[in-house]
């Protein structure tokens, strides 16, 4: 018998999975909202099901009225569970081919979110792309 208790992103099984979607209004204002998604199904939802979903969410649920404005169309994984998480605090800047799980018009939709690399306690992005674009090119801040 061990004295390690195991962690708590392998408690769950991948089919009732709980996730957090950071829903980026603004970069440079860094207006991010967290969204915490329960039981999901890694394995049989894509990423066009969680992008229509959270995008469902953002358009239903009152408390998410001023995120309602930003024409969401990019998921990206922002941290996995027991990962190293970036220095910036609204997105992270790298991994842009592995870690965009669903884009608007690219096929990566059609894959699951447990084929995508999506575990447990994962923290996800929505954001706009092309606002996205312009802030990697200056990442600068406002107040």
């Amino acid at each position: 018998m061990t004295d390690t208790e195991p962690l708590t992103s392998n408690v769950r099984p991948a089919t009732d999975a709980l996730i957090t979607i950071r829903i980026i209004k603004s970069f440079p204002y860094r207006n991010v909202k967290n969204l915490i998604i329960k039981d999901i199904d890694l394995k049989s939802s894509t990423s066009q099901e969680l992008f229509d979903q959270v995008v469902n969410e953002i358009n239903t649920t009152g408390g998410l009225r001023p995120y309602r404005n930003v024409q969401y169309d990019s998921l990206k994984i922002y941290t996995k569970a027991h990962g190293s998480k970036s220095m910036n605090l609204v997105i992270n800047f790298e991994n842009d081919e592995e870690w965009v799980i669903f884009k608007k018009g690219d096929s990566i939709g059609d894959k699951s979110l447990w084929d995508l690399g999506i575990q447990n306690e994962t923290e996800i992005s929505i954001f706009n792309w092309d606002d996205y674009v312009e802030y990697k090119k200056n990442p600068e801040e406002k107040w």
